[in-house]
C-alpha cells in the first residue's frame, strides 16, 4: 500500500514540479535577462554558483546547464514537500489558491536564508523591485501552480 501511495505521488510532485520550474525560469528569464540586462546564461550560472563558487560563471554552457537542472530540481524538491504537506493537512488541497501563495512564500524564505546562506553562491540582500518581483514569482510562479497542480491531480485519484 507504502509503494502504491508513493507511485500515485511521484507523477504529481513531478508534474508540479516541472510546471513552477518553467514558470520560476521565465520570469527569471524575462526580469533578471531583460529587465536587468543580465544575460540568461548568467542567471543558470549564478543558481550553479550555490554549488561551484565563483567558477561558475567561467563555466559556459555546462554549468549553465547545470544551473538548469539544479532550478527543476529545487522546484521539484518544493512540490515534494508540499505533497508531503498536504498528507498530513489534507484540507490544503481543498483551498490550492490560498495554501499556495503562503506556501510560496514559505520557499522564498527557505531560499533566501537556509539555501542560498549555506550555498557557495555571492548573494546581496534584495531590495526594490528585485524583492517585489522574486515574492511575486514565488507566490505566483511556485506556490500557487503547485498547489493547484497537486489539489487537481489528488481530485483525479
Amino acid at each position: 500500500m507504502i509503494q502504491d501511495a508513493r507511485a500515485r505521488a511521484i507523477p504529481t510532485f513531478l508534474k508540479a514540479g516541472l510546471v513552477a520550474g518553467m514558470l520560476d525560469g521565465l520570469d527569471a528569464a524575462i526580469f533578471i535577462g531583460v529587465v536587468r540586462g543580465v544575460g540568461v546564461l548568467r542567471v543558470y550560472q549564478f543558481i550553479a554558483s550555490g554549488l561551484l563558487g565563483r567558477r561558475s560563471f567561467a563555466g559556459g554552457w555546462s554549468t549553465g546547464a547545470l544551473g538548469v537542472l539544479l532550478h527543476f530540481f529545487i522546484a521539484t524538491s518544493a512540490a515534494a514537500v508540499y505533497y508531503a504537506l498536504i498528507q498530513r493537512i489534507p484540507s490544503l488541497a481543498k483551498r490550492p489558491l490560498i495554501a499556495g501563495p503562503f506556501f510560496g512564500l514559505g520557499v522564498y524564505l527557505f531560499m533566501h536564508y537556509v539555501v542560498v546562506k549555506l550555498s557557495a553562491a555571492q548573494s546581496r540582500p534584495l531590495h526594490g523591485i528585485d524583492l517585489i518581483n522574486q515574492l511575486f514569482a514565488h507566490i505566483f510562479f511556485v506556490g500557487i501552480p503547485i498547489a493547484l497542480v497537486t489539489a487537481y491531480d489528488l481530485r483525479k485519484k
